[in-house]
């Protein structure tokens, strides 16, 4: 029984305090913003880390030439046509061509043919494009992502020689 009292009293007195953290939560400044996580080697203060973090962000983007906060959002997507179907392009030229053929005098389901086979071309060199198009985004968006990681590397480099640890 004196044991067990010996043993509530301890925690009570001091385990309880040994199981709190010293250590404060890491401070979110300018290099949160681009992805890092900054922690203190040398129990820099807060303020400290704040300033060093400013400082060596400057430093990267006058080292870089990229400014992540500069960056512009991408365009938003087209709207989708709703009268764009798969076959619309075809059934149209189908129908123009029905219409200029009867209209001329000739036969109207021959012109209709060419007119599907006109619209088909037209729909397989506007796929074409759209193709074309993505493929250049798809390459667009692989060089925009240099710039921030040459950014981040700098960053990291200077907060490195500060003494913090970045990840």
């Amino acid at each position: 029984m004196k044991r067990m009292a010996c043993v509530v009293a301890l925690f009570l007195s001091g385990g309880l305090a040994a199981t709190r953290q010293t250590n404060s939560p890491p401070i979110k400044g300018m290099a949160s913003t681009v992805g890092l996580y900054v922690y203190p080697k040398n129990s820099q203060s807060a303020t400290q880390q704040l300033t060093d973090e400013s400082q060596c962000y400057t430093n990267a983007k006058t080292q870089t030439g990229y400014d992540p906060n500069a960056t512009t959002t991408a365009a938003a997507p087209k709207k989708q046509d709703p009268n764009d179907g798969d076959d619309h392009d075809m059934a149209k030229g189908a129908a123009r061509g029905a219409v200029i053929s009867g209209a001329t005098g000739g036969d109207a389901a021959a012109g209709a043919r060419r007119g599907a086979i006109l619209g088909g071309i037209k729909e397989k060199h506007k796929e074409k494009q759209e193709t074309e198009q993505a493929q250049k985004q798809a390459d667009a968006a692989k060089t925009t992502t240099q710039p921030l990681d040459n950014f981040k590397r700098s960053l990291s480099a200077c907060l490195d020689s500060r003494g913090y640890s970045v990840k």
